[in-house]
């Protein structure tokens, strides 16, 4: 119970320093709300089967075709994230260690600077083999002085992996939201394209009312946005499926 109670406190720490918690909300929100857009746009191209004559379409067909999507999204969205954060978390601690002049000559080093880095070498030393040969523990030293991280760095650590995880995760699970109703129906007609439409749009309200509610801002504004953003979506890709001679899936 106590090992809980303290890693539990250690997150709660690392959440307040990088402030991770509104960082995920924002990629959550967009991110859901691509989700439903891509794999609302396969569903168009499915569609387009019903409205130029075929009476249903195979559900399991529709199903793999936006699950691959979804996982596509999820691997695009956690790989990206976590390089990218990983690569600007670098570049902040680096700015960092210069402002604190981590980054300096041999010769420039402080007495107190001196004095911590001699006391460092004196516990890693003792942790190694008096067998090692001189140079091998030079090295070894040097590797774990290089593993030394700073509460920060670990802080940035755990920031980009929760990151990572939203920012692939929320397209994930929006992109499987519209398929909800074709794991019902073997063959999808009209009636299962539109529910899955409609399901679009209560996600979208609701992710408007959360958007409203956390900036403190217009609820309704936020809704009629996002859902201008769907009908914009609809009125564009449906005329150029049906009017492609290569249009559909």
């Amino acid at each position: 119970m106590d090992f809980r109670l303290s890693m539990m406190e250690k997150y709660k720490n690392y959440l307040k320093i990088t402030n991770v918690g509104a960082i995920a909300r924002r990629y959550f929100v967009n991110n859901f709300y691509d989700g439903m857009l891509t794999i609302l746009g396969s569903l168009l191209g499915f569609l387009t089967y019903i409205l130029t004559g075929t009476p249903t379409v195979e559900s399991h067909i529709i199903i793999l075709a936006g699950i691959g999507t979804s996982i596509s999204m999820f691997i695009s969205g956690f790989s990206g994230s976590y390089l990218s954060e990983k690569a600007e978390r670098r570049k902040i601690q680096n700015e960092i260690e210069r402002a604190m002049g981590q980054f300096r000559e041999e010769e420039g080093k402080t007495i107190e600077q001196q004095v911590d880095v001699k006391e460092i070498e004196k516990a890693m030393l003792r942790e190694l083999p008096n067998d090692n040969p001189p140079i091998l523990r030079k090295k070894i030293l040097q590797k774990k002085r290089e593993k030394v991280k700073t509460l920060y760095e670990k802080a940035e650590s755990f920031a980009n992996k929760i990151v990572s995880t939203v920012n692939g995760g929320a397209p994930f699970l929006g992109g499987l939201v519209p398929l909800f109703p074709f794991f019902f129906v073997p063959q999808a007609g009209l009636i299962t394209f539109i529910i899955s439409f409609t399901i679009i749009i209560v996600f979208i309200v609701l992710l408007g009312v959360f958007l409203g509610v956390i900036s403190k801002g217009s609820i309704i504004k936020n809704v009629i946005q996002m859902i201008a953003a769907f009908i914009i979506t609809f009125l564009v890709t449906m005329p150029i499926l049906l009017f492609t001679p290569s249009g559909g899936p």
